[in-house]
């Protein structure tokens, strides 16, 4: 006598499992690919902040004459490194030109679900040009 065995909902678990694993990558990306783009925010903010902190470093001689202060070198890197270290993240800066600063700044971005992808290194960078600006005009 032959055996038969009960088939009913095999097929419907195969689709249940594939389901599951569809929904899974779904949530996965939309999660790390928002966290992607939160760390590249976070890269560019902290540019900028470290920026700032560099551009406050200026020749003071310069301003008490009330001329446009110049960026003092060695003060200004060092601000802006230690907003940086402050902050945890790597990044360096660069004087373009007497009010002109270039900042870089590196962060590293580990996926939440989708942790096979594996950490990436998020770059932020911003221009700061220092103005004198007097009773609302700049000159």
């Amino acid at each position: 006598m032959i055996t038969r065995h009960d088939e009913r909902g095999v097929a419907g678990s195969a689709w249940i499992s594939l389901l599951v694993m569809v929904m899974i990558m779904a949530i996965g990306i939309s999660v790390d690919l928002t966290g992607l783009v939160n760390a590249k925010q976070k890269a560019f903010d902290l540019a900028h902040q470290a920026g700032r902190a560099a551009a406050n470093q200026v020749d003071e001689s310069e301003a008490m004459m009330g001329l446009t202060p110049s960026i003092d070198l060695g003060a200004a890197s060092s601000a802006a490194s230690g907003f940086l270290d402050a902050a945890g993240a790597d990044g360096t800066v660069s004087v373009t030109g007497p009010q002109t600063l270039h900042v870089t700044v590196s962060v590293v971005y580990q996926p939440k679900i989708l942790s096979f992808l594996g950490s990436r290194t998020i770059a932020g960078d911003a221009d700061i040009t220092l103005t004198r600006v007097v009773d609302g005009t700049q000159r």
